[in-house]
């Protein structure tokens, strides 16, 4: 496994261990079977868990009638998405190879994605890097619990031989700077946009009640 891989139509070499990946699917081939099997329904199923934290930070912040809570929650879809979409951009100008297609069938804990699916950043920890910093700003007790989450998110893409740890640790960089540099962007607008669905019949969009969005605490 320390040969440089080329693999797929433009793919370019990465080597294996070069950062820690050959270590990290080591210690999982010798992790109990069970332990493979959370870690497996995790990165698989685990994006689901993320957006159920996105609904809570946005219903907390509703239910609190704070704009600029509110306006955080509201951003906080919009730059998970933006994200992801830069890193979509961005994959095929890097096109690495997933690690994983330089190991045998069956080495690793999930099917290797095709050769054009390319490693980084990883979108998984991208899409978990935003939803993170994006709830940080809504509620800081939602958003440590999503931090933890991302954090265990990246680590399992690597586990399950999915991606470099690099892969990762910039999909997580990423995502947590397009979530507070969108935020920054987009929260005055959001916040005059708040101000006018609160006084309409759209009002629990953002407040129990019309017309009591709480004023006190703008978000510009």
């Amino acid at each position: 496994m320390s040969q440089a891989l080329g693999l797929g139509a433009g793919a370019r070499t990465a080597a294996l261990p070069s950062d820690g990946f050959t270590w990290v699917t080591g210690v999982a081939d010798r992790a109990p079977s069970w332990f493979d099997g959370v870690v497996t329904v995790w990165t698989t199923y685990g994006v689901v868990v993320f957006g159920l934290l996105l609904a809570v930070g946005w219903w907390t912040a509703r239910g609190a009638g704070d704009r600029r809570r509110v306006v955080a929650a509201l951003c906080a879809p919009i730059t998970t998405l933006l994200a992801i979409a830069a890193s979509a951009l961005l994959k095929p100008l890097f096109a690495e190879a997933r690690p994983c297609l330089g190991l045998p069938p069956g080495t690793t804990l999930l099917t290797c994605p095709p050769a054009g699916d390319y490693s980084f950043p990883s979108n998984h920890a991208v899409m978990a890097g935003a939803v993170a910093v994006a709830l940080v700003l809504v509620n800081r007790r939602l958003g440590l619990i999503a931090t933890v989450a991302a954090l265990v998110m990246a680590a399992s893409r690597v586990w399950t031989g999915q991606h470099y740890p690099h892969d990762v640790a910039a999909g997580l960089a990423l995502g947590a700077v397009i979530a507070g540099a969108g935020y920054l962007l987009l929260r005055a607008p959001l916040s005059r946009l708040t101000e006018v669905i609160a006084t309409t019949r759209l009002h629990a969009l953002v407040t129990p009640d019309a017309g009591h969005l709480d004023e006190r605490k703008p978000a510009a």
